[in-house]
């Protein structure tokens, strides 16, 4: 299980939070059928993204990107002493498993320059804050953290009607220490970070590209959450905002980046979770690297 790797002038680290069953396949997506689940049961098994209940099996983690100028977090995970009733993995956590593995990466806090949300679920935002004297405070105390405008604003608006708990205490903390940048799709760092978006997931959901003068690797955040989606990308989970949109920008990204050297970078595929796009037929696969 390779937790790092080098691509071009980049250096990624994964920092793994959780690796865990999640969901059960047939719940999760709700146009998979019990004869396709059949026909892809063994090698999803074989892949370790499926156990022997047919219950699906996700990493969360982050993933840490050194450019040559600047060392960049994309999507904080889970985090510790948030309320997530729901979840009971998640909720109320204390353990170090993630930021043991920031050490294990040769990572401090103080060394992020930015932290980078692929859009604002709560599994993709919790290490953005930590409690502090009962507060709730930036973990990262250098870095500027960027959210996507149309995201931030959808959020913001369902905050509004009804407190939303991941961004009450992961996503306005960071605004009010003034350490936010809320920005539209044509936000770069350098010439080495580019968004690319990716609506459907969620309306603002965004992909990341690095790589100088290329897309060495792109980090697709919840475009996909297994990789019975690059066999069958009409497979939308039950959380996406827009299913049908999500189908197609994922067909779109498989297309993008299918049979290039680029490297894709997966939130929730079960570990190494990182990989190559091939076609395969009318469909894709995501080879391992």
């Amino acid at each position: 299980m390779s937790l790092k790797f080098n691509v071009g002038d980049l250096t990624i680290h994964r920092a793994i939070e959780q690796e865990t069953s999640f969901f059960p396949a047939l719940e999760l997506l709700p146009q998979l059928t019990p004869e396709l689940l059949g026909e892809n049961r063994s090698w999803l098994r074989q892949a370790g993204a499926l156990d022997e209940e047919d219950v699906l099996i996700l990493c969360f983690q982050s993933y840490i990107v050194r450019t040559p100028h600047h060392t960049i977090l994309i999507d904080s995970c889970i985090g510790n002493d948030k309320q997530r009733p729901a979840r009971p993995k998640w909720h109320m956590k204390t353990d170090d498993t993630y930021m043991r593995a920031l050490t294990a990466a040769g990572i401090k806090p103080g060394d992020i320059d930015y932290v980078m949300c692929t859009h604002l679920h709560v599994d993709h935002v919790g290490w953005n804050t930590k409690l502090e004297n009962g507060r709730w405070v930036p973990t990262f105390p250098k870095a500027r953290y960027v959210f996507g405008k149309s995201e931030y604003d959808y959020w913001s608006e369902q905050n509004k009607k009804a407190e939303v708990p991941p961004f009450a205490d992961s996503v306005l903390p960071v605004v009010e220490a003034d350490k936010a940048d809320i920005v539209g799709n044509d936000f770069a760092i350098g010439d080495h970070l580019r968004i690319v978006p990716t609506p459907g997931h969620t309306p603002g959901h965004v992909a990341f590209a690095f790589g100088k003068g290329k897309d060495s690797a792109v980090f697709c955040g919840d475009l996909m959450h297994t990789p019975l989606q690059t066999l069958h990308p009409e497979l939308s989970p039950k959380f996406d905002v827009d299913p049908a949109q999500a189908a197609v920008t994922r067909r779109n990204f498989l297309e993008r980046y299918c049979d290039t050297d680029t490297l894709c970078c997966t939130a929730h595929f079960p570990s190494p979770s990182v990989g190559k796009i091939k076609r395969k037929g009318n469909a894709f696969t995501c080879e391992a690297a």
